[in-house]
């Protein structure tokens, strides 16, 4: 559509002229998902582990589109780190719809959850399963 491009996005209330909309929405579902992590006071495993790849998405947001690799592999450990906690189950669906934005695949197997894997030849390899 004509002006789109034009078109101030906002990310925690600031226009930001020109950006890409798939990025602000990663950064929300980002911050989203940061924010109820940070909230769920409950013991987790590997709580440092999401923590840690969700720091890294905030900062490969910031200097423009992160690469389909990084998200694809970012998604795996987040679900992979939080994915049986129903209390952020939400949080991570957004996050895996923002993710998907950037044209990361994923597959509805058999059970009825998804499977998302970094395209072949893209990145380091090819991902494994995730419950989102």
């Amino acid at each position: 559509m004509a002006g789109e491009a034009e078109t101030a996005h906002t990310v925690r209330g600031v226009p930001v002229a020109g950006l890409d909309p798939r990025v602000t929405t990663l950064r929300a579902a980002v911050q989203r998902l940061r924010r109820e992590l940070g909230g769920y006071q409950a013991a987790l495993a590997d709580r440092e582990v999401a923590e840690g790849q969700l720091a890294r998405l905030e900062e490969l947001s910031v200097s423009g589109v992160p690469d389909e690799a990084a998200l694809g592999q970012a998604l795996l450990v987040i679900a992979a780190a939080l994915g049986s906690v129903s209390a952020l189950t939400p949080a991570v669906v957004e996050f895996r719809r923002a993710v998907e934005l950037f044209g990361v695949p994923h597959y509805r197997i058999q059970d009825g959850s998804w499977l998302s894997v970094p395209r072949p030849g893209v990145g380091r390899g090819q991902g494994a399963g995730a419950g989102f």
